[in-house]
């Protein structure tokens, strides 16, 4: 998954301008019908059952990092716009998107959920 601007801006002031770097307590799972791009937000799904989901990860190896719980949302009350994008996010709300990825586009409809499985997010941090 590419990392935003944003990320790789904090990650090299962290590691080479002995700038501080908080790590989010806590990354959340996030879903867009307009993808995000290494310096765009894209715009996230909102309403009808739509919540961030709590990701976590496995201890990273070799640079690569995998998720180790499966992430599902699920749609209520109207039909959700077609997902295009799924990302990490630093908060449970706000726009500091850490990681992305597109994906193929898919129609949501009400009683729909999509679930990305656990190990199915990764991040290969020498890409």
């Amino acid at each position: 998954m590419p990392m935003t601007n944003d990320l790789a801006n904090k990650i090299a002031n962290a590691s080479l301008r002995n700038q501080s770097y908080t790590s989010p307590a806590n990354v959340y799972g996030a879903l867009y019908s307009v993808a995000p791009t290494v310096s765009t937000n894209g715009t996230e799904i909102t309403g009808n059952g739509y919540a961030r989901q709590l990701a976590t990860f496995n201890t990273p190896s070799a640079g690569n990092v995998s998720s180790n719980v499966a992430l599902t949302w699920s749609c209520t009350g109207n039909n959700w716009p077609s997902v295009v994008a799924f990302a990490i996010v630093d908060d449970v709300t706000g726009d500091n998107i850490m990681y992305f990825k597109e994906v193929a586009s898919r129609n949501i409809k009400v009683g729909d959920s999509v679930t990305i499985d656990s190990g199915n997010v990764t991040i290969d941090m020498n890409s």
